[in-house]
């Protein structure tokens, strides 16, 4: 396993942006298919956005399309999700999760085996 520590979340007004961050601990970063979840109060976790292990793939879901983005910087073992547009219905807890696969996309929640402690994003309206 690998540990996970995201940072970037905060406060902010309907239409802004946030920059979320995902640093890893591990020398093997780039074998890590990375993706992030969320978690608003009373819902299940739900997958957001994936990318395989050297950028070349992503996938996110539909009601984010558009608005976030999705890297990562293998030389400094981080990924983010840039998120544009912001929605009160993007509030929740977001997570980082790092999957060992042959797959270069992942969206299901048992699929990563790796998780962070999360970070709230909070978007007033």
């Amino acid at each position: 396993q690998v540990q996970l520590v995201e940072s970037g979340g905060g406060l902010v007004q309907a239409g802004g942006s946030l920059r979320l961050s995902c640093a890893a601990s591990t020398r093997a970063f780039s074998g890590y298919v990375m993706g992030w979840f969320r978690q608003a109060p009373g819902k299940e976790r739900e997958f957001v956005a994936c990318i395989s292990w050297s950028g070349g793939n992503t996938y996110y879901t539909d009601s984010v399309k558009g608005r976030f983005s999705i890297s990562r910087d293998n030389a400094k073992n981080t990924v983010y999700l840039q998120m544009n547009s912001l929605k009160p219905g993007d509030t929740a807890v977001y997570y980082c999760a790092a999957a060992v696969t042959s797959r270069p996309i992942v969206t299901n929640r048992q699929g990563f085996g790796s998780w962070g402690p999360g970070t709230q994003v909070t978007v007033s309206s």
